[in-house]
């Protein structure tokens, strides 16, 4: 550790790398190991068993994530639950919760008072904004931009690959406008936007781009509801 912050608890079993930088009143739980680099706010919470700053890895067929080893960037009032990974190049902006067993991949930014469910997945190279909440074992593709008080609910899943690998694109997830709500398993398709304030019905299949204001439902999803009706 590169500083020395003030009340900082420490469980058993944990090991900090070299050049850790920590704020103050931090408490780490039981068999975490946190990554040379790291950066950690003032008053963060990480539960046992956390592996924080991870370099990421792969072989010749995955693509380049372009991270250059930023370092992973936890701020000021976050909570983290226990068995949770988040890998380096990632940044969370105060007062995040990250639920037990969610998994952060690199280049990630994370707004503030944001929840990350249990169990849920952020692939990388995805952005969250501010007071959006992400329900248990939400699957965020790689790719994605999710604006400011979005809701998605349990299970929800998303893609970004429209040829599943058959052939070269450019990976794109979908993009979530401010206060979206998206229902329990529903499948967002790749590079779909969702307007403002869109509701998305439990169990829908988003194929194409929604509006503003409306209600979508079925398989494929269709309007239920539009404009003030929505409301």
């Amino acid at each position: 550790m590169s500083n020395q912050p003030k009340n900082l608890q420490v469980g058993k079993n944990v090991v900090i790398h070299a050049d850790v930088r920590m704020g103050d009143n931090v408490t780490i739980g039981d068999n975490t190991v946190i990554y040379s680099g790291t950066e950690i706010g003032n008053e963060v919470e990480i539960g046992a068993n956390c592996v924080l700053g991870i370099i990421p890895g792969g072989n010749q067929r995955m693509r380049k994530t372009g991270t250059d080893r930023a370092p992973l960037r936890i701020g000021n009032g976050t909570k983290i639950g226990h068995l949770v990974s988040i890998y380096s190049g990632t940044t969370l902006e105060s007062y995040n919760f990250i639920g037990d067993h969610a998994s952060i991949r690199e280049n990630v930014r994370i707004g503030k008072e944001t929840v990350i469910g249990r169990a849920a997945l952020v692939e990388l190279n995805t952005t969250i904004g501010d007071r959006c909440t992400i329900q248990t074992l939400v699957y965020v593709t790689g790719d994605t931009t999710i604006e400011d008080r979005v809701f998605i609910g349990p299970c929800v899943s998303m893609s970004n690959d429209k040829y599943m690998g058959a052939k070269n694109y450019s990976m794109k997830g979908p993009h979530i406008r401010t206060e979206a709500k998206i229902g329990n398993n529903a499948s967002l398709l790749p590079d779909v936007t969702i307007g403002e304030k869109t509701i998305v019905g439990a169990g829908a299949v988003v194929t194409k781009d929604t509006e503003n204001g409306v209600i979508v439902t079925g398989v494929p999803a269709k309007v239920l509801k539009e404009g003030n009706e929505a409301e």
